[in-house]
């Protein structure tokens, strides 16, 4: 039996329930059937054992006999290719897929930015001053990636960069050094046996009927403050804390296909927080190679929106202007192809073009907007339904 809730609040819900009920229909006509057999019922669960499975599931994949094996031959046609240059007395070099070309992406609406299949390259020399050292640490990483995958065993990106500090220098280095090798290799990270830590800036209960997803840290602590998940309840609530790391959007990418419950995004109403927003849902440029891991493209945008400033009455005193950085990132974001495809996406940009008045930071924050933030999300949800 669906949730029906008593109060101001029951009808957010029962659109809740329409929207699930609409989501299961186009996986059905998708061809997909969602997990328990795809009934409002089926929704009730552990979530502990859910999030425990986010590393235990992706761990069975990658720890298959196939999918071992495939990587270990990958690495090794790679250091092929190197003992091959080196024997023409040709200096060897990675090619690795350029990551961050627009060229390189497509959009698809039920999966988001995708690598295509024919990108450019660049190319990584050892005979080169500026790209010597990354390919030493390129080779460096792959060595230790093949010992894991050959013993069976998981590594964190920290435990990496602590075998040798010094010579990384930062996390940052070894970061984008891994994605480059999972880019290169074409394989998904996990496949690597660098592990996933699950994320615990996470609250929630069974039975859950919606999951939000809180752009900020602040902005996640005082909706807890307000009780917000026992005055919404059933609900799960999450943040990336920002721009959301690997982990984070495993987890709701794990979420959403168990459960397939509605899924929405809080996030300030200014280019960066479009941006957010559109990583958990359409995936980022740099990691669209694993765009079909990573994105939940059924992911509503339930607010900050520019036009709720005004609807919401919030003071002009409490916002704080563009700067010419935010104008650039937003002329940015409005030429992306999951913008530009979107007439009420971008309607809604263009309106903050329009008014200046740009970072959210302080609107999710202001008296108004914070204390009113319940009946706010109770008043944007049945419109949500066509927010995409």
């Amino acid at each position: 039996m669906a949730f029906a809730p008593m109060g101001p609040e029951a009808s957010f819900f029962a659109v809740l329930d329409q929207h699930r009920a609409s989501l299961l229909a186009a996986l059905r006509r998708g061809g997909g059937e969602p997990a328990g057999g795809g009934t409002p019922q089926a929704s009730s669960f552990n979530l502990k054992k859910a999030l425990r499975s986010v590393c235990e599931e992706r761990k069975r994949e990658a720890c298959g006999e196939t999918s071992s094996s495939e990587v270990l031959a990958s690495i090794e046609s790679v250091i092929q290719d190197i003992i091959t240059s080196v024997a023409r007395n040709e200096a060897p070099a990675f090619t690795i897929g350029n990551r961050s070309s627009w060229e390189n992406i497509k959009f698809e609406d039920s999966v988001g930015l995708q690598m295509v299949t024919h990108f450019t390259t660049r190319k990584i020399k050892s005979d080169s001053l500026k790209s010597v050292k990354k390919f030493a640490l390129i080779l460096k990483i792959l060595s230790k990636i093949y010992k894991l995958v050959q013993s069976n065993t998981y590594a964190t990106k920290r435990d990496i960069y602590y075998t040798d500090s010094q010579l990384f220098g930062n996390q940052t280095v070894v970061d984008n050094i891994i994605n480059d090798i999972s880019c290169m290799l074409k394989v998904p990270r996990m496949s690597l046996h660098i592990a996933v830590a699950v994320p615990s800036n996470i609250q929630g209960i069974r039975n859950a009927k919606f999951l939000l997803i809180v752009e900020k840290d602040a902005t996640f602590q005082r909706l807890l403050d307000d009780n917000f998940c026992n005055r919404m309840s059933p609900c799960i609530m999450i943040t990336g804390k920002g721009v959301p790391d690997l982990n984070t959007r495993l987890l709701v990418k794990k979420l959403w296909d168990t459960f397939h419950i509605p899924v929405f995004a809080l996030v300030d109403a200014d280019p960066h927080g479009i941006e957010i927003m559109c990583i958990y849902k359409y995936g980022s440029m740099a990691m669209s190679f694993e765009a079909h891991n990573l994105t939940v493209p059924a992911i509503r945008w339930l607010g900050l929106l520019p036009s709720d400033i005004k609807r919401l009455n919030i003071p002009r005193d409490t916002l704080i202007p563009l700067t010419k950085r935010d104008q650039m990132k937003l002329d940015s974001v409005l030429k992306r192809p999951y913008v530009t495809c979107q007439p009420f996406w971008r309607k809604e940009s263009q309106r903050e073009r329009g008014r200046n008045i740009g970072r959210g930071r302080s609107r999710l924050h202001a008296p108004r907007a914070r204390c009113g933030i319940r009946s706010r999300i109770s008043r944007i949800a049945p419109r949500a339904k066509g927010r995409r």
